[in-house]
């Protein structure tokens, strides 16, 4: 029995460091991954301004032809610099509060209970952002090759 315990411990600690060595790669696929996403819609909607300018004005948001090119602008912009790594916690946020927005209008009817709002890719997208906010964009960024502090 000992010795079973001996090897589980010993893949244990295997598992651990191969993973500590893998802890890039995280923040690297949340933000291409979101990145991407909020790039290509940012683009499709300033392609389609007129409909998203009517969908806006139907969700009753005030002032749409201001709105619908700054939310696709900051959807194309952000999405940019997510993919690249650069002003990634700057970034996060209009695209957070425009996720936000988001759910208070245009999905506020589909949400009756948490699970509910738990299960929307809005608010998976709030969740996402809000850790690279909180964490940075990781090893692999702009931000931490330009912003990267010198040795002491």
């Amino acid at each position: 029995m000992k010795s079973l315990l001996g090897v589980l411990a010993r893949l244990r600690t295997t598992a651990l460091q191969l993973l500590g060595k893998l802890a890039w790669f995280a923040p690297l696929l949340a933000r291409v991954s979101v990145g991407v996403l909020f790039l290509t819609t940012g683009w499709g909607k300033l392609h389609n301004l007129p409909k998203v300018i009517d969908f806006f004005r139907e969700l009753g948001i005030p002032y749409p032809e201001l709105q619908a090119p700054f939310v696709a602008t900051n959807e194309l912009v952000c999405g940019a610099l997510l993919i690249v790594g650069l002003a990634t916690r700057f970034a996060c946020v209009p695209l957070t509060i425009s996720m936000i927005v988001a759910l208070v209008t245009a999905k506020r009817d589909e949400i009756t209970s948490m699970s509910d709002l738990f299960g929307l890719s809005e608010y998976l997208y709030i969740v996402i952002f809000v850790w690279l906010i909180i964490e940075g964009p990781g090893a692999v960024s702009l931000d931490r090759l330009l912003f990267r502090k010198a040795p002491a």
